[in-house]
């Protein structure tokens, strides 16, 4: 390896100086109409041996030996011209100096400079030319073939690149701005708009498009789905033109459009300064770390150099999943990977008094909306109720600075058990707050997300790849979406803003309707409504159409973070934490009327939607349970 190294850097020293002889003695030649001009010979070999010594000089410091002629580009080029305007100079400098012992034509002065450019780039480009013609030339048009959907930075980058791959042949690109129309790219020409999208794939017998528009917004996205799905076609989209410039993203990963993607979720700017200050060496605690919101806490948490953080969780499976990642991704930080009930006071005393948690991130909460509604409800009192009050009579025991309940938007004027029993937590922990003592209590309070534990994403691929139906509750039925990752980065920026009892209530953007969300999955997967049917099967006990983000008697205040804003809610009932404590000390199960029943004394927006079945089947129990409260479900078509 070393003989092969030093040969081909021998190969090169040795082509620079070749291109010294070639730019001086070519000038002459040049000079005098192409005859041998043996009166200059005297200067031809003498000025030949003083710029080869240059040359030698000024390539080592343009640092010329450090590229690879197979990749050669535009750096390259530049690190050529200074080599180049260093040995002019020279030659310059020799002329001027050695008079009258050597005498050289005026015409040198352009014409050498010019030729020794020459050779040396064009050597560079020609070789790069034809190593990628051995290479890659016969197969990348091996390739499927496939049309690039943008003219623009991003698609000149990943023309390039696929031009090196054996699996994609892009054959046309197309693009909205006509003055792009004719023109080429890498080679490829750009044939036409969007609008022409099938015709011309028709023409090239493509069945894949790349949509390398890393800026385009849902509306466009979604056009250009519609048009490539109709047309029976795959459409994949590249990561973004930033990450593409810093390297990090290579070709193979581009993947093929997801729902995620139409929703036109805007990443997330938060300030990590600010948050880094409130994290950074901190005792943390995460209730619920193994879940979905939780766990993606755990995750971002990370970032910020904590002393520890303790993952709390009563799923074995999820625990385990949730250490696993720390040690394949951050084995570097602390955890405390710890098994347990929110609802167990005297473990959580234990935890509270070994490991002294800071900040406390309370994301454990049963949240399927139905499942809770049947059989259930005193459950989800002694879970998302009792399970607060516990952890937040902790912190405030044990001297954490921070309690950061994870709340939902069907806290919001609830018609469900779940619902309420946030609204209750909501409102303890303002009570907490405003009686006083070190601990700041925060409320975060967002609506859905994507990718969460059956959520409705999975939920539909599911049934379309088992070939239908996909089951709507209702035509009209709607809910807010955002991502996993932007939800959390969201708590962290609420916590670093909050000074205690307020509730922050995240951008959720435009609501989604479910219908469309199926519509769109349906078209990504490859196939028509006529294939893969969708039907509705009514509301589910418990369930709205609408979701909110705030209750009529609330008001917002702004943040200086455009995504978050503070609700002003009502006040809560004197003597509420007394009457909470009281009732949720009653040994005895209470049925669900009694539940639903003292949740509307102390939440009066509280609604009933819908008349709750009591005698459900299991069957459909179980069904009820494999589903989160946004997750249209059923399996007959309503009339």
């Amino acid at each position: 390896m070393f003989v092969s190294k030093a040969f081909r850097l021998l190969l090169v020293f040795a082509f620079d100086l070749l291109a010294v002889l070639v730019a001086w003695i070519g000038g002459f030649v040049i000079r005098f109409n192409f005859e041998w001009p043996r009166d200059y010979a005297h200067e031809m070999l003498y000025g030949s041996l003083a710029l080869l010594v240059v040359q030698f000089l000024a390539c080592q410091w343009a640092g010329l030996y450090r590229g690879m002629w197979r990749f050669a580009s535009l750096p390259d080029l530049k690190r050529v011209l200074m080599a180049v305007v260093v040995s002019a100079a020279a030659a310059l400098l020799l002329v001027v100096f050695s008079r009258p012992y050597l005498t050289v034509p005026r015409a040198l002065f352009a014409l050498y400079p010019m030729l020794l450019l020459l050779v040396m780039a064009g050597g560079r480009i020609a070789w790069r030319m034809l190593k990628e013609q051995v290479l890659y030339g016969k197969s990348s048009r091996d390739g499927k073939p496939v049309v690039v959907i943008g003219a623009g930075s991003a698609s000149a980058m990943l023309v390039r690149e696929l031009a090196r791959s054996t699996e994609w042949n892009v054959v046309a690109l197309v693009d909205d701005d006509r003055a792009k129309w004719g023109l080429e790219l890498s080679g490829r020409r750009v044939e036409g708009g969007t609008a022409s999208l099938v015709t011309i794939m028709r023409r090239y017998a493509a069945n894949c498009a790349i949509l390398a528009m890393p800026s385009a917004k849902a509306e466009a996205l979604q056009r250009i789905t519609r048009i490539v799905t109709a047309a029976g076609a795959n459409l994949f989209i590249v990561p973004g033109l930033g990450e593409f410039m810093s390297g990090r993203v290579a070709v193979n990963m581009m993947r093929p459009v997801k729902v995620e993607d139409l929703l036109g979720r805007k990443s997330v700017q938060i300030d990590d300064h600010n948050v880094g200050a409130m994290l950074s060496r901190k005792r943390i605690l995460v209730t619920g770390a193994g879940g979905s919101i939780g766990g993606e806490l755990c995750r971002q948490l990370a970032r910020f150099d904590p002393e520890y953080i303790v993952l709390l969780e009563a799923s074995e499976y999820a625990l385990y999943a949730a250490e696993q990642w720390f040690h394949v991704h951050r084995p570097r930080i602390r955890i405390i990977p710890l098994a347990g009930d929110v609802k167990d006071k005297q473990h959580m005393n234990d935890i509270f008094a070994r490991w002294s948690p800071d900040i406390v991130f309370h994301a454990a909460a049963y949240k399927h909306v139905p499942l809770m509604e049947i059989h259930n409800a005193w459950q989800a009192v002694r879970n998302n109720v009792l399970g607060t009050l516990n952890a937040a009579l902790c912190s405030r025991e044990f001297g954490a600075e921070r309690f950061v309940l994870i709340s939902t938007d069907k806290a919001v004027n609830p018609t469900n058990v779940m619902g309420a029993t946030k609204r209750v937590a909501e409102m303890l922990c303002e009570v907490l707050h405003q009686e006083g003592g070190a601990t700041c209590y925060q409320m975060v309070r967002f609506g859905n997300v994507l990718g969460s534990t059956g959520s409705v994403i999975p939920k539909f691929k599911s049934q379309i790849e088992s070939g239908g139906p996909v089951t709507v509750t209702h035509p009209e039925i709607t809910r807010y979406f955002m991502s996993i990752p932007e939800a959390a980065q969201l708590v962290l920026q609420a916590a670093s803003m909050g000074r205690g009892g307020e509730i922050f209530v995240l951008d959720m953007g435009e609501p989604v309707k479910i219908i469309d969300l199926a519509r769109n999955m349906i078209r990504l997967s490859g196939f028509s409504e006529e294939e893969i049917p969708i039907e509705f099967s009514g509301l589910r006990p418990g369930e709205k159409l609408y979701e909110e983000l705030l209750a009529d008697t609330e008001e917002t205040l702004e943040t200086p973070h455009e995504k978050l804003r503070i609700a002003q809610s009502r006040s809560v009932p004197e003597g509420f934490l007394h009457q909470v404590q009281a009732w949720l000390s009653m040994e005895n199960q209470l049925s669900d009327d009694d539940v639903r029943a003292a949740l509307k004394q102390w939440v009066p927006e509280y609604q009933f939607a819908l008349q709750v079945p009591h005698d459900i089947s299991e069957p459909r129990l179980a069904d009820l349970a494999a589903e989160e409260a946004a997750i249209p479900y059923g399996v007959r078509r309503m009339a």
